[in-house]
């Protein structure tokens, strides 16, 4: 797989020709499985066909389990700069129902493990929203990872995918459903507790101190282009979007063969604005009109603003300087306003 890779980087190399590299992130399935060695030899081989920023954010998404102090110092000699960690909860009960394979004493030993060696760039996740998480236990999860003094947080609410096990089990009776109302209060917890503890809500589920704001997700909703490397991975780059096939041992056959396994998707002035609307929304920098106007002309804007009114006068959106953005009251109901929004043909 790692040779796999390693040629689909090349065979993509003028993918983002003439762009400087922001950042690189190790995410999906389990990439702290990876050596350090293979690890180097990926960014090596980054570093060969792109223009790395010298102070590119480097990322390994990693389970709890998988840091061990023999990994994490591994680890330092590598080019990775900054962890984002599943920590998920802190509370043993509710590891085991979300069928996490680590453990409470596992979540904490992670996180000072990285920080002892040295690892400033820290980004915990936690999920909410779930029928097990009283509010006293969610205050306690978001208060740990105060205490450890992580620098970035994501949350996220406990969602239910068609065909799980979770979905099962709700079916079956064999667990309580997904509270909608829960998940709103502890959502108004979520931001309320980080924002006195000094955090910047700087997109929906993401909260920062001193300005670290994820660099790469923040690249992807302010429209960057990106390149995706890997079964599954999407890439994107203003006009189109594609996406690899799924499927290991074919990607490679195909990768090993010269072929790229992906599918294109070219993108319309429509999916475009859409686009554009669903991911600016969802962060502090809010949706600039004067950009919508200057890239799709007066008639999209004013289309936004007519549908945007409503919103106002509940006051789920502000319309500041030409630019709209939600409230915290609009943030509960984020997709809602963005789909009312969206640009549809006659």
């Amino acid at each position: 797989m790692v040779s796999a890779l390693l040629r689909e980087i090349e065979l993509r190399s003028p993918y983002l020709a003439d762009r400087k590299i922001e950042s690189i992130y190790f995410g999906g399935g389990t990439p702290s499985l990876l050596e350090a060695d293979e690890i180097s030899k990926i960014i090596d081989t980054v570093a060969k066909h792109f223009d790395i920023s010298y102070e590119a954010e480097i990322t390994l998404e990693a389970n709890p389990d998988d840091l061990s102090a023999s990994k994490v110092n591994a680890l330092r000699s590598t080019p990775i700069n900054r962890f984002s960690i599943g920590i998920q909860s802190f509370y043993e009960e509710d590891l085991r129902w979300m069928n996490r394979a680590h453990n409470q004493q596992e979540a904490c030993s992670s996180i000072m493990r990285v920080q002892d060696a040295g690892f400033e760039q820290i980004t915990c996740d936690l999920i909410y929203g779930y029928p097990q998480l009283t509010n006293e236990k969610w205050q306690h999860n978001m208060q740990q990872l105060i205490d450890f003094d992580i620098p970035h947080i994501s949350s996220y609410s406990m969602t239910v995918e068609n065909k799980t096990a979770l979905d099962h089990f709700i079916k079956k009776g064999l667990s309580p459903a997904i509270d909608t109302d829960q998940a709103a209060d502890q959502m108004n917890l979520l931001m309320d507790t980080l924002k006195t503890a000094g955090y910047e809500q700087y997109e929906i589920s993401n909260f920062a101190k001193n300005g670290r704001y994820a660099r790469h997700n923040t690249n992807y909703w302010k429209g960057k282009h990106y390149l995706g490397i890997g079964p599954s991975a999407h890439s994107f780059n203003g006009t189109s979007r594609s996406w690899n096939i799924s499927n290991n041992a074919k990607y490679m056959k195909a990768i090993n063969s010269n072929q790229l396994p992906l599918e294109v998707e070219h993108l319309t002035n429509l999916d475009q604005i859409n686009e554009g609307i669903m991911t600016s929304l969802r962060t502090m920098w809010g949706l600039d009109l004067n950009q919508v106007e200057h890239r799709f002309g007066q008639s999209v804007k004013n289309s936004l603003l007519k549908d945007a009114a409503p919103f106002q006068e509940e006051k789920k959106l502000i319309l500041e300087n030409n630019i709209l953005r939600l409230t915290d009251v609009g943030k509960l109901m984020a997709d809602h306003i963005m789909s009312e929004l969206f640009i549809i043909e006659d």
